[in-house]
């Protein structure tokens, strides 16, 4: 009878080790931006109440996308995090005497029943940054220089665009100048432009029963797109008098005044973020190639802490797409998975009668610092040797009847065909 095959549900995924490394490295190099600018880690539970959720995301989310379940011995609800910001709100109604404005980070995986595809899981790990306190454009403009300097240490240096909008922008548009008076269906309607094309969301539109003139002009406003002080001039004559149009122009102004790298910036009025609790301005990050999505997102969301805090809380923030940004990566060419171990250096025993003396030094290069593996499984010489190389360890550290009467190892460096022989006293980090 043939063995089962065990795989792991769709959606989700194992991880071997040559992707764990460079998946801890990215990890690590994107923490190390997010300190730079100040910001403080948190962790919040993988589980939350379902209220704690409910009524923040929007229907499509709420309804099919949350994993929701409830626990049969308290017969309560509970889900698993969907994101990391509406967690973020529950955490400030628990810890109110943190300072102000505050600057977290977290880095954690979330959970969302979506259609498994490229750039798409249903367990995958955010990496947000999120400023608490501060309602002024500085704080939305300190978002996006961290988001642009993430990309740059993740190797994405070009080839990518922040596109930038911001939801009372739309809110004088759509509710006042085109009188919609239930926005949010439309909004959901048109974040699907990437998907679906104009003559999808045309659709969808006409699904709402909305006019055929609002639609020709939704359309009209989808193409509004490029250099942000052109589009905020010709939007300002446009509908001058409107205040959310001028209050929001006016706010993004102030955010390009601000931002380090102008020239990646691009206003795009098709941009509207799917959730529900954003409030102003709104960002996202797309490259070039291959298509894949946005590999960052966020925007403004001043009335979400509200909701948990019972007073008003501004609040903004960015979530890094690791998942998406690592498959672009692998696809471009830009990240190689050439580790397939962490180990820098192997002990190679020659003569099983010396293996105590293996043993003590590689106990003493692991005591330097160094990553060491030693043999356990009692293998010839070739074939540990064979066997580290292959894993692509560089130092292969030689033990034998010599080394061991001599109170010497034998440094082989595989990246240079350098052959070393050292006493153990002498032995150094600087070495390997």
């Amino acid at each position: 009878m043939a063995r089962i095959r065990y795989r792991p549900p769709r959606g989700f995924r194992d991880f071997t080790p040559d992707i764990m490394i460079l998946r801890k490295q990215l990890l690590s190099k994107l923490e190390t931006v997010f300190q730079r600018y100040g910001f403080d880690p948190i962790d919040t539970p993988a589980v939350e109440y379902w209220e704690t959720l409910a009524g923040k995301y929007g229907e499509e989310a709420e309804s099919r996308l949350i994993w929701r379940f409830r626990d049969p011995w308290s017969n309560k609800d509970y889900a698993l995090r969907y994101d990391l910001t509406v967690p973020l709100a529950r955490f400030i109604s628990n810890h109110q005497d943190l300072p102000l404005p505050f600057k977290r980070y977290h880095i954690g995986p979330v959970w969302r029943h979506e259609e498994p595809q490229k750039g798409r899981y249903r367990e995958f790990y955010q990496c947000d940054a999120d400023i608490v306190g501060s309602p002024y454009p500085e704080a939305d403009a300190e978002i996006v220089n961290l988001t642009v300097d993430a990309l740059a240490v993740l190797g994405f240096e070009k080839g990518y665009r922040v596109r930038l909008n911001d939801r009372r922008l739309l809110r004088g548009i759509y509710e006042e100048e085109l009188q919609i008076e239930n926005p949010l269906p439309v909004y959901r309607a048109v974040d699907k432009l990437d998907k679906i094309g104009l003559e999808g969301v045309r659709r969808e539109l006409d699904k709402l029963g909305l006019e055929e003139n609002k639609i020709l002009k939704i359309i009209e406003l989808l193409n509004l797109r490029g250099h942000p002080e052109e589009l905020i001039s010709l939007i300002s004559r446009k509908y001058q008098g409107n205040k959310d149009v001028e209050s929001a122009l006016d706010h993004l102004s102030q955010i390009l005044d601000l931002v380090n790298t102008p020239g990646f910036v691009e206003l795009d009025l098709s941009l509207v973020r799917g959730l529900d609790y954003y409030t102003g301005p709104i960002v996202e990050v797309v490259l070039d190639k291959p298509r894949i999505g946005s590999v960052a997102g966020g925007g403004r969301y001043d009335n979400l802490i509200q909701l948990f805090l019972g007073k008003q809380m501004p609040a903004t923030g960015v979530s890094v797409g690791i998942e998406r940004i690592i498959d672009a990566g692998l696809e471009l060419g830009i990240y190689q998975l050439a580790r397939k171990t962490i180990a820098k250096a192997q002990v190679i025993v020659l003569d099983p009668a010396y293996y105590k003396y293996a043993w003590k030094i590689a106990n003493l290069l692991r005591s330097l610092g160094i990553n060491t593996r030693i043999d356990l499984s009692r293998a010839k010489e070739r074939t540990q040797r064979k066997k580290a190389l292959r894993q692509g360890i560089q130092y292969l550290v030689f033990i034998g009847k010599k080394e061991a009467e001599s109170g010497k190892v034998t440094i082989y460096d595989s990246a240079t065909g350098k052959r070393t022989e050292v006493s153990v006293d002498s032995l150094s980090p600087e070495m390997f």
